[in-house]
């Protein structure tokens, strides 16, 4: 008798090591999305900040989603090589930041995101265009 859950191997998804700063946001929003994250910005923030080149911005509707979200998009982009160098906020479940280098993502609840508002510090031109990975339950 053959095992029946040997077929359920995870399927392989492309290495992003080497990916460029923008690949790689990209990447990170897609799975975001994937996963239900709402409202979803990436901005280039190379010209206002030395610690990233663009931040990837989302909100949860509850602390247990964001938590989700955070821990699946840890674990899908080390699928593709790219460990998350630091992990902030875990505990709290308000706001976390994953660290990938040149691509900070922070997972928000609704409330945090407004305070802090993140957005106001990049430039007017900042936002990346992703509506090509957007699905109509999207936009």
């Amino acid at each position: 008798m053959t095992d029946q859950f040997n077929n359920l191997d995870t399927p392989t998804v492309p290495s992003f090591a080497d990916a460029e700063p923008l690949a790689l946001a990209r990447e990170a929003a897609k799975i975001l999305l994937n996963k239900k994250a709402g409202h979803v910005k990436v901005l280039s923030v190379s010209d206002v900040t030395v610690i990233a080149d663009y931040y990837v911005i989302v909100t949860g509707r509850s602390s247990t989603q964001i938590k989700a979200l955070a821990d699946d998009l840890v674990y899908e982009m080390g699928r593709r090589e790219v460990p998350c160098a630091h992990l902030e906020g875990r505990d709290g479940g308000a706001w976390i930041l994953c660290d990938f280098g040149s691509v900070i993502v922070h997972v928000f609840d609704r409330e945090s995101r407004e305070y802090y508002n993140l957005e106001r510090l990049a430039s007017p031109d900042a936002e990346v265009d992703c509506t090509d990975m957007l699905t109509p339950d999207d936009q």
